[in-house]
């Protein structure tokens, strides 16, 4: 459809649904979900020329100078939220953010992700991802109360949240988002929900969309619904494991059926890249102090840059697909979590597996152990390379990257840096609950 088309369709699908809000949303460099609201009497007038703002809110929280942006909308991603009232409906649109003079903003992370994809798709290719997205119910926002004492894939009366999965798959599937399945986690309160295969893009913004869109159903049932890494210490954290495939066409790229693991010399050149940028990415998939509580032995959170056909513990797995089911290979990426800017990520994760590709990068041997049960010799002979275990490392992997500067454009790069070094500081000056506790009696 032309974007003239999509414009009257948006305009007429106001008409037909009664709509009189508009919601332009855009990320910051972090991830924030940030929102601007017209009436239906501006949509027009923001459809052909966009609408101004104040350019720092895209920056985070390392502010530069304040510069005029525009948001410009997306027709294409024009949904009612199924939230709202009815009467006088209020809609959301994905904005593409220009500077003033009307190009593309370099600092705007869903700008990022489109120059990513175009680069792959000038070499044949399509990006495409479904995201396991897990995350806690608690009673509220001040502390960890949990809602239930279920298990992984646990039922009523054991799972208190299966009514507010329920009623957020609903909506979601009312926004255009599939939901491919629902359950309870493996820790109390915890959920997941897988969303189904999608282009990259697409499915970028269908992350943002969810994570609002299950704090606003739990909010509605009094609970508050979290997407913290690691909010209990005793239990699992929280990960947003990625299915991974390139398409050519309608041909998946990533399937060989001549191969042991029937994945092509394209995904293993892939899985190439992404050991051996894994971690320099960290940054982008696990940006947070908290997401290294996650990473921890004896969770099945990824410690070393390692594959395995079979191993949940290793950072790239290759499920296993049914005999006929070619265009489901794929690759699982099991690192990142659901505080990431997904925008960043994937445009991130597509970059380190391109450079695979491109240089023909080797696949290393499997590993089929857990790699949290290995010894020091056994990590040395292996020639397994450690993931950043905190925040503090991950920024030091990352200002190294010629690849991630290159692929994100030196204001995204350097901002982002910026952003974490604050970050790191201000948790390196606390003392906690844990130091007072263990040293304060002895010291």
């Amino acid at each position: 459809m032309r974007n003239g088309d999509n414009q009257q369709h948006v305009i007429q699908a106001c008409r037909d649904h009664d709509v009189k809000f508009i919601r332009l949303w855009f990320t910051d460099i972090l991830g924030m979900l940030k929102s601007v609201a017209i009436t239906i009497e501006e949509l027009e007038h923001a459809l052909n020329d966009g609408v101004s703002f104040d350019g720092s809110a895209i920056e985070g929280f390392a502010r530069h100078d304040e510069t005029d942006m525009i948001a410009v909308p997306d027709p294409s991603t024009f949904q009612i939220l199924p939230w709202r009232p009815r009467e006088q409906a209020v809609a959301r649109m994905f904005c593409d953010i220009h500077s003033t003079d009307g190009k593309p903003f370099v600092g705007d992370p869903r700008q990022v992700l489109k120059r990513v994809l175009a680069r792959a798709a000038n070499a044949g290719f399509t990006f495409y991802i479904s995201p396991e997205i897990e995350f806690f119910y608690f009673k509220d926002s001040t502390g960890t109360e949990l809602l239930d004492s279920g298990g992984y894939f646990d039922l009523t009366p054991l799972d208190g949240g299966s009514d507010l999965r329920r009623e957020t798959v609903l909506a979601l599937e009312q926004m255009g988002i599939g939901v491919a399945l629902s359950h309870h986690e493996a820790a109390p309160s915890q959920h997941e929900m897988d969303l189904r295969y999608t282009d990259a893009l697409t499915m970028a913004d269908a992350v943002m969309t969810y994570r609002l869109l299950v704090k606003e159903v739990a909010l509605r049932h009094n609970v508050y619904a979290t997407f913290m890494p690691k909010p209990l210490a005793d239990e699992n954290g929280s990960g947003m494991h990625l299915q991974l495939s390139l398409f050519r066409g309608e041909e998946n790229a990533f399937y060989d059926d001549d191969d042991s693991l029937s994945i092509s010399t394209v995904a293993q050149q892939y899985i190439a890249g992404l050991l051996q940028h894994a971690p320099e990415l960290m940054l982008l998939t696990n940006q947070w102090v908290n997401s290294y509580k996650r990473l921890v032995p004896g969770t099945e959170a990824p410690l070393y840059a390692s594959w395995s056909p079979k191993s949940h513990s290793d950072l790239v797995r290759v499920p296993e697909h049914k005999p006929g089911m070619e265009v489901s290979t794929r690759i699982e990426y099991r690192v990142p979590d659901a505080a990431c800017n997904p925008y960043l990520a994937f445009a991130g994760v597509l970059a380190a597996g391109l450079h695979g590709i491109e240089e023909q990068l080797p696949l290393s041997t499997p590993v089929n152990a857990a790699t949290d049960q290995l010894s020091a010799e056994e990590i040395e002979t292996r020639g397994l390379v450690a993931l950043p275990g905190s925040l503090g490392e991950a920024i030091d992997q990352f200002e190294e990257s010629a690849l991630l500067r290159d692929n994100l454009g030196d204001q995204v790069f350097e901002s982002i840096v910026a952003n974490k070094k604050i970050e790191w500081s201000e948790y390196r000056s606390q003392v906690t609950p844990f130091e007072l506790d263990r040293y304060l009696p002895l010291l």
